[in-house]
Parts: structure tokens; sequence; C-alpha cells
């Protein structure tokens, strides 16, 4: 992509409503903007990253044998109702009328669609598992909105419904749910902690969080330093011990990256969700829910990965891979830079070629800084002098020579 027709602006301060480091980084570089409160848009830059992450979340629910589906975002009132969250959800639904004034609700989550789905495929204990996983927009009807990507009233999750015809195959892909999900955030550059939870008003069964240390978290949790043991504050009173290690625990400020519940039968009863059994008798299908919030997600990669420069994307969530720079205007850099280009988009390697001629070096690579993209080559007289370019990894200070005909990059 040559950046001179990239629809992308940077900006030398974020706005004052800007907060927290990823919001103003976020903001400055061009990956989001803000159409009203608590809604972001996300221009190509920001959207790059965001298929980056889908793709990873993608591959790696589909590894454990999930199938992708898409539901509606307007739900049927009937539908709430009989699972009583019509009233009772928290934060309260996003509601709609259509024409013949019937009520539907914005879907903040989607395990009374799924339930209704489920229903159509399920007879028998032979149709069971099975997993079926989405990543679609929600509406959450939130009080405030706070940090950017990390509290909004529309986002991108992934969920993923399980379908089980008891609790120990539920228990054994829970666990290797948890396994996944640390792979995943492993992938986008984080450590992510497991942590016991709340289920609200999804469910009473177990619950896990998974949860980054940051001081601009709205979540608190008991964490060991030992042992890694965790839970989340809201669950009790202060803490001391660790159960596990007798370790002493700390209480730490945190970012929610997922969520996963065992859902037993609370919807499966309240939607008439059975198969019939072995003995040819009818049960109720015990479920499992397992969410990632993409745009958080997003936000909290930029929280724990950056500097006073800027941000420092991950190999596999950044925008692009590589950021070619030619830094004077002769005829010959201009050639040898085109060249590279040319040849790295051959090679199916994601580059921005900053092409502009209206752009200072100190501008050029004030923004590279900025945008965060993990490897810069720059092309000037001088290492062309010596068939050379300057390689620099975003998250190192050295700046390397090599040479042109030895630049490798993988894929």
């Amino acid at each position: 992509m040559k950046q001179s027709k990239l629809f992308a602006k940077t900006l030398k301060e974020a706005p004052k409503e800007a907060k927290i480091a990823s919001h103003k980084l976020l903001l400055r570089a061009g990956f989001i903007s803000q159409l009203a409160s608590g809604i972001y848009s996300f221009p190509p830059l920001g959207y790059r990253v965001l298929k980056n992450i889908e793709n990873i979340i993608r591959e790696e629910m589909e590894a454990v044998g999930g199938q992708e589906v898409f539901l509606p975002t307007l739900q049927p009132k009937e539908l709430w109702q009989k699972t009583k969250r019509w009233e009772n959800m928290d934060p309260p639904l996003f509601r709609v009328k259509d024409r013949h004034k019937k009520e539907f609700a914005l879907g903040p989550t989607h395990e009374e669609a799924i339930t209704d789905l489920a229903k159509s495929g399920i007879f028998s204990y032979k149709d069971l598992p099975f997993y079926l996983f989405q990543i679609q927009n929600k509406f959450r009807n939130e009080l405030r909105f706070s940090g950017g990507l990390l509290r909004t009233r529309e986002f991108i999750m992934k969920d993923l419904y399980s379908f089980h015809t008891g609790q120990k195959d539920l228990d054994e892909f829970f666990n290797k749910i948890l396994l996944t999900y640390n792979k995943i955030f492993q992938r986008c550059g984080l450590k992510a902690i497991k942590s016991r939870a709340s289920g609200g008003v999804f469910t009473k069964e177990k619950t896990y969080e998974f949860q980054v240390l940051s001081e601009v978290g709205e979540d608190r949790i008991f964490f060991c330093q030992k042992c890694g043991w965790a839970i989340n504050a809201e669950l009790g009173a202060d803490k001391k011990i660790c159960p596990d290690c007798q370790g002493k625990l700390d209480k730490k400020k945190s970012i929610e990256l997922g969520h996963t519940f065992q859902l037993g039968t609370k919807y499966s009863r309240a939607l008439g969700l059975n198969f019939q059994d072995k003995k040819g008798q009818n049960q109720f299908v015990i479920m499992g829910c397992y969410g990632i919030g993409l745009g958080r997600l997003m936000a909290a990669i930029v929280e724990i990965n950056r500097d006073q420069k800027g941000i420092i994307w991950p190999k596999e969530v950044a925008p692009f891979q590589i950021h070619l720079i030619p830094i004077e205007k002769s005829q010959k850099v201009k050639k040898a830079a085109e060249n590279i280009y040319r040849d790295l988009q051959n090679k199916k390697i994601e580059v921005l070629y900053d092409d502009r001629a209206d752009k200072s070096i100190g501008e050029k690579f004030a923004e590279s800084d900025l945008i965060g993209i993990p490897l810069r080559i720059v092309v000037s007289e001088k290492t062309l002098k010596q068939d050379c370019l300057e390689i620099k990894k975003r998250n190192k200070k050295k700046v390397e020579l090599i040479k042109i005909n030895s630049l490798k990059i993988a894929k």
C-alpha cells in the first residue's frame, strides 16, 4: 500500500476527551474515529488490525472444532421473556419497535438466539457435542463510556457456544477452551491471567475471565505472583493468601480480555432445547459460552505494547509487516524503493510504502513510530552506496545495515 493513497491522517495531539494511552494513540495514529459517545469507526489501518485479530480467533476456534455462523442482531422480545432477561438484563437492552409495533432487542449477546437455532439440529445424543461461533456486532446500553475501545455501546465480539450431553463432556471442552484462550492472547502479544469470576446475568455456574494487568483496567483481581492463581475481587471479601500455594495475594487493576461460562441447562430449559439419550428419554442439552471482545482486545494490546513514541504492534496483529521509507528524493533512491516495494508485494508481504514527497524525514520517522509497524526499512543515498538498507525493529533501539540482496522477510 502506498502511503500517499492510504485513507489516514495522524494527529500531533490527541483530543481532550482521550485520557488513557491506548485511546490517545489509536486516535492519533488514525486507527479509530469517534462517531458518537461510545461509538467508533475503524478506518483502514484500524480495520486491518481488527481483521488480523479476527483471523487469529477464527483459526483457534476452528482448531477446536468450532463452526462459524452468523446470527441476527434483531432478536424478538418473546425469546428474551422466556429466559426472563427482557426486564432483568444489566445493562438494560437496547429496544426497538418495527412498523407493526412488534418489539425487538439489539443483541448484546446471543444465548437466546443460538439456543433457538440449535433446536433445528439436535434430536438425538448422536447429534452432540457440537460448537458454534460467530464474530459479530453487539450492543450494550452502558451508563457510561470510558477508555476508548475499553467500554463502548457497539462492539465486535466473538462468541462461541458449546452443546453437550453431560457435564463431563462440557468440563473437557471447557478446559480445552481455557488453553485455547491463552494461545489466542499470546498470539496477540499479551500475557493473560485466568481468573475465577462471577457469571452475572448469564449463569450461576463456573466461570473464568482472562485478565491482563493494567493500571487503566476497571476490574480488580486478587493475584498470586508465585503461582498465578487469581480471582475477581467482586466474588468476595479481601483475600490475603493463595489457596493453591499459600503465597501472598496482591490486589491488582486489570482489563478483562475474555470470559468463559458454564451455562448448564439454564437456556435449554427455558427455550426447550432437548435430546433423546441412549435410553430414548428426553434430556436438556448442557451448554457453555465463551466470549472475546475484539475492540477491547485491540485497546489492551496497545496499552501493553507501546512506548513514548507510539504503538508497538505484535507481528500477528500489525496492519502491515514492513514500513518502507525512502528519505531522499533522488531518482536513484526512488527507483530502489520502488523495486523493493514491488519485490515485497510479489512475495505477498504486507508493506506500507511511504512515497509521500511533502513530508520531511523527521515527520516520516515520527509517524512510523506512532503507527507502530514491526519493521522499518529505510532507503537512502548513503545506504545504497554500500548496496545496503537500514533495518530497525519497532521494539528495538538498534539500527542495522543489511545487503539489499540478503533481504529476506518471513511471510
